[in-house]
């Protein structure tokens, strides 16, 4: 089901009972670009600590947005193992109302990315539903409670202007109790028009209709009246306003009081732009980003790392991404694929039940969740000897979980997860790799990179003038390169010992050195004395 700006404010009190219901929530988000284009020490690396490649990656947050979240919201049925998804996709954009105009970038691979399997663009940009972050709605709202905003964009002030002259226009020659309709005007915009027309025009009054917005000519005296309703008065009518220009942020702030677990693949980019855009401004503190977020979401389950984690142990075929992750779950690889707890489309959801849509918002926060459950009935299985487990609760399937809760999956990074409840683990990476030149002036870090890269990958990092650290994600391929690269008559590759390696290390021992060797010449030449 596809959620848009005209229709969103009529399925907010369903999406409520859903998200009350649920026993957890899907998520997937799309965003208009990945990664800025840093280079040098401001690259994504192997080498960064969690903190390092936090504040890296804040910067393209800030940089892209959020063009649709699928939300996939799955609950048992009269608590047996069936379980129903209702999946929706919202578009989204930014809010342009008053003082508020965002900027954002497009990245052109991101583009052509989303084009590939059929996104729509008109949706996200013609149509998207308005948000907002905690911080620009404080703005707004003292804007719009003091009568102090105006329209910022220039398209918008042509629109209105196009408005007015019509309706002042159909004023010259309307009597009093006439009126006439403004087709095509939604959402908070529809409320944007309002308040500029009764700013405007005195001798008229403005509803909100299924067919747009309605002018009617009145009396001045009943404008007084109207103004003074108690569904009308002014104060009232603005917070309709802003309630109505926060969006898509209300679902947002719907999901964080429900406090259901929140079930994602390769989540980590998501939970960053979900602090950014509908949250706070991502903080400068690594730290506090994590408790933000935990505070948010106390319970945040990531398939990727879970997956990722029993994949080899149950002997399953190598995949790279979610929806082979699926089929492999859904195949009679899986021992308990027969066993596993039924999920079922609702109703207005069933186009997923018939047509895979990868990389569609929805689609992809539902394989999520199918993920989810049918990995837990696996570990349940396993936990219980293989034996039939009954109707299994979801909170039995959570209970298994445990060790992964609140452990997202980290890509490029000195760590390969994040610990949103506590601190992070260590480093499991391979070890790092320390390249010595030999008759090579001038090297370069990218000539190192070009010359292992046939080989395999590693991030490189210049340490002294000639050498250089590698580092890898796979432990054969350090191996490898060893073994490779052991008689080398340029390239010495060996295991980077920081207390023999480091040149902080080594210019501390050089000094003492010195001072020592100066010490014990002074001792000796003062004994020689006479």
């Amino acid at each position: 089901m596809d959620v848009c700006a005209d229709d969103f404010e009529q399925t907010l009190p369903l999406l409520q009972k859903l998200v009350l219901d649920a026993d957890f929530v899907g998520l997937d988000i799309e965003f208009t670009g990945l990664r800025s284009n840093l280079c040098g020490p401001q690259q994504i690396s192997l080498f960064d600590l969690p903190s390092e490649w936090y504040l890296k990656t804040r910067q393209s947050v800030q940089q892209f947005t959020i063009c649709q979240i699928g939300e996939s919201v799955q609950f048992l049925i009269n608590r047996l193992t069936r379980y129903v998804a209702h999946s929706c996709n919202f578009f989204l954009f930014p809010t342009t109302f008053g003082i508020l105009d965002s900027e954002f970038s497009f990245q052109a691979s991101s583009v052509q990315f989303l084009n590939q399997y059929g996104f729509n663009y008109n949706k996200f940009l013609k149509n998207g539903i308005p948000y907002m972050n905690e911080e620009q709605e404080k703005k707004i709202k003292h804007s719009i409670l003091t009568g102090n905003w105006r329209v910022r964009s220039s398209l918008d002030k042509d629109q209105i202007k196009v408005v007015i002259d019509e309706v002042t226009r159909w004023l010259d020659l309307a009597e009093e109790g006439d009126w006439m309709t403004l087709p095509g005007i939604a959402g908070f915009q529809a409320f944007e028009v309002q308040l500029v027309l009764r700013q405007a025009l005195p001798n008229i009054w403005t509803e909100l209709k299924e067919k747009g917005v309605v002018v009617k000519k009145v009396s001045r005296q009943h404008r007084w009246y109207l103004e003074h309703a108690s569904c009308e008065r002014a104060s009232c009518w603005k917070e309709q306003i802003l309630l109505s220009a926060k969006g898509f942020s209300v679902f947002f702030q719907m999901l964080v009081k429900a406090q259901k677990p929140l079930v994602g693949h390769n989540m980590m980019m998501d939970l960053l732009h979900l602090h950014e855009k509908f949250f706070r401004p991502l903080p400068e503190s690594y730290d506090q980003f994590k408790q933000n977020i935990h505070n948010l979401f106390p319970v945040l389950i990531d398939t990727k790392n879970v997956t990722k984690d029993i994949w080899k142990e149950l002997h399953f075929p190598r995949v790279s991404n979610l929806s082979e992750v699926y089929d492999v779950l859904n195949s009679n690889l899986n021992p308990t694929k027969n066993s596993g707890p039924v999920i079922v489309h609702a109703s207005k959801c069933e186009r997923y039940a018939k047509t895979k849509c990868p990389h569609e918002a929805a689609y992809d926060a539902f394989l999520c969740g199918s993920v989810l459950l049918k990995v837990a009935h696996l570990l349940l299985q396993r936990v219980h000897s293989n034996a039939p487990v009954p109707e299994p609760s979801f909170s039995q399937y959570l209970g298994v979980l445990t060790p992964y809760v609140n452990q997202v999956n980290l890509i490029r990074a000195g760590v390969p997860k994040i610990n949103f409840s506590g601190p992070d683990y260590p480093s499991v990476r391979p070890p790092i790799l320390i390249v010595s030149i030999r008759r090579w002036p001038g090297v370069s870090e990218q000539q190192i990179y070009c010359e292992f890269q046939n080989l395999c990958k590693f991030d490189v990092r210049r340490l002294t003038r000639n050498q250089f650290l590698l580092l890898t994600n796979k432990f054969k391929d350090a191996r490898s390169v060893l073994k490779e690269y052991r008689c080398h008559p340029t390239l010495q590759v060996s295991l980077y010992r920081y207390w023999r390696h480091s040149p902080t290390i080594t210019c501390v021992l050089q000094v003492c050195g010195a001072v020592t060797t100066w010490a014990l010449l002074a001792f000796f030449l003062g004994r020689a004395s006479p």
